[in-house]
């Protein structure tokens, strides 16, 4: 019904930078917040950044200033500009959106999550 697909993630060095994006589809009326989740190795999954529809923004405090999230609502897509980036961002990266879906009222949906690896 509804479906996250993220691209961007990969192997990138410290101190580096890599762009992930996640696509929207499905039937819905509108996407009231997109945002990305991270979830390392024997850790629990986090929250890294989050955008509503009208652009406000809310990051976590380990990623402000080297992170920045967008959106274009068009294209019901969320990007993740991610810089000077550190081992410590190491983990996979979920897509999360809420949303008013067609048949099924309000709900949140999951990407199928996207590997970030931050080694030299």
């Amino acid at each position: 019904q509804v479906q996250l697909v993220e691209s961007g993630g990969g192997l990138v060095q410290p101190g580096g930078s890599l762009r992930l994006s996640c696509a929207a589809s499905g039937r819905f009326f509108n996407i009231n917040r997109m945002g990305w989740y991270r979830q390392a190795p024997g850790k629990q999954r986090e929250l890294v950044a989050t955008v509503t529809s009208g652009s406000s923004t809310n990051y976590a405090d380990s990623v402000k200033g080297r992170f920045t999230i967008s959106r274009d609502n068009a294209k019901n897509t969320v990007y993740l500009q991610m810089n000077s980036l550190k081992p410590e961002d190491t983990a996979v990266y979920y897509c999360n959106a809420f949303l008013l879906s067609v048949t099924s009222g309000y709900l949140e949906a999951w990407g199928q999550g996207t590997l970030v690896t931050v080694s030299s």
